[in-house]
């Protein structure tokens, strides 16, 4: 992609997890406002594999813009500074300081003309979908996870704050926000003098933003109690997406105490159960975490087959310098952990046909993206045969079919929003 440079401007390159790419649109805004041009990338360092790609992608943005300004922040930025401090016109902003103007100003001068600048970047502009960031850190303390101790401990943003950005999305055309967070289902504050949780706040959004259509949460802890409630309030208000990413993580029980999960199996059991069938779920799963034998892989697989999770982001496990998990006995061989992923993958993959060919003929609403490519409540993408839709368009299909993971549809009426 390249882009004149006819003011100042910010290209951005995201990598992990939504909230790095919200907070690549905020911190562009905030350095275009001020006169800053260049490129920034947000890192990601939840695996080794993931902090490869970042330094890789960097590299190439400095062989291809010599000269350019390089912001590079995020975990990977945090955790190993050193990988991007030797890449020529790089300048590493630390978590810390990622929201913070003056570190960018300090690190370059204002008045740089970056010209044109060439690679594939972020294209913010096409997404169908505002992401509202309710909460950063984590206090937990699961053995494999380094983002907590690169993003620091939980802050709960006001109310307010919050309100005022999901009104502004519904005013730029936004039909759908996602709220997001480190640990978004940890939320928690005051408003009008009560403890408000991530339910409360669901709540209270649905009711002070009636023109908002469509509501989701991201990636949720199903150890908190309130999780219970936000089904419930699904069930409830069909402006409320009925879909739920856990981040479970493992489905045996010994494997999860060794992680320091403050979930078992038959948590994840009793919200499948309360969901009753109205909810779909999918799941993050890692594969062979130290000490996670044949017989407890096969729990996870079992678990999988009876709670019938829609699609699982599995992964194999990346010991990560400084936690517990990576000076644990027991380390199973790469090799290993990637057959079981493909296996979890497959089991994923059984579920989501079955569910698929349940919806086959039935009405349904749907965000279009791009292309005709629109995502249905249960965050599946379809594929809009006939006249093109316009992005960001809610409107309803009838599912006429599937092909691999995506359904086929056609419009049925002429409710566009």
């Amino acid at each position: 992609m390249q882009v004149e440079n006819d003011k100042k401007y910010i290209k951005t390159l995201s990598f992990g997890c939504r909230l790095n790419a919200m907070e690549c649109e905020k911190i562009k805004t905030m350095l275009e406002t001020h006169g800053i041009c260049g490129a920034l990338v947000n890192t990601c360092s939840v695996t080794a594999e993931a902090e490869r790609q970042c330094g890789q992608a960097v590299r190439k943005i400095a062989r291809e813009n010599p000269g350019l300004p390089i912001f590079v922040t995020g975990c990977g930025a945090t955790r190993n500074p050193e990988l991007f401090q030797k890449i020529p016109g790089v300048f590493v902003i630390p978590n810390s300081d990622k929201m913070n103007i003056q570190a960018y100003m300090d690190a370059v001068p204002g008045g740089i003309n970056c010209g044109t600048i060439h690679g594939t970047f972020d294209a913010e502009d096409k997404l169908s979908k505002k992401f509202v960031q309710i909460q950063n850190g984590c206090n937990h303390d699961c053995t494999y996870c380094i983002t907590r101790l690169l993003r620091g401990p939980a802050v709960s943003f006001d109310y307010v704050n919050i309100l005022d950005s999901v009104k502004d999305a519904t005013r730029n055309g936004f039909g759908e926000v996602v709220l997001t967070g480190v640990d978004a289902a940890s939320y928690i504050n005051e408003y009008k003098g009560k403890t408000f949780l991530i339910s409360d706040l669901c709540r209270q959004l649905l009711q002070d933003v009636p023109e908002l259509r469509r509501l989701r949460l991201s990636s949720v802890d199903p150890a908190v109690p309130a999780i219970r409630d936000i089904i419930e309030i699904m069930q409830s208000d069909s402006r409320f997406m009925p879909h739920l990413h856990l981040s479970m993580q493992s489905g045996s029980d010994t494997v999860l105490r060794a992680m320091r999960r403050r979930h078992s199996a038959d948590t994840v059991r009793k919200l499948v159960e309360l969901a009753n069938g109205q909810i779909s779920f999918s799941w993050d799963i890692i594969c062979g975490f130290p000490g996670e034998t044949p017989e407890l892989f096969d729990e996870t697989l079992a678990l999988i087959r009876e709670l019938k999770p829609i699609h699982i982001h599995a992964f194999p496990y990346s010991p990560r310098p400084g936690t517990v998990a990576a000076t644990m006995p027991n380390q199973i061989p790469r090799g290993e952990s990637k057959r079981r992923v493909r296996a979890i993958t497959d089991a994923a993959a059984e579920n989501m046909q079955n569910f698929m060919r349940n919806q086959i003929g039935n009405k349904t609403s749907v965000l279009v993206e791009s292309d005709n490519i629109a995502r249905t409540p249960h965050d599946i993408p379809v594929k809009i045969i006939g006249a093109l839709i316009p992005p960001r368009t809610i409107c309803d299909v009838v599912i006429r079919g599937m092909e691999n993971e995506e359904f086929i549809a056609d419009v049925t009426g002429a409710d566009f929003a």
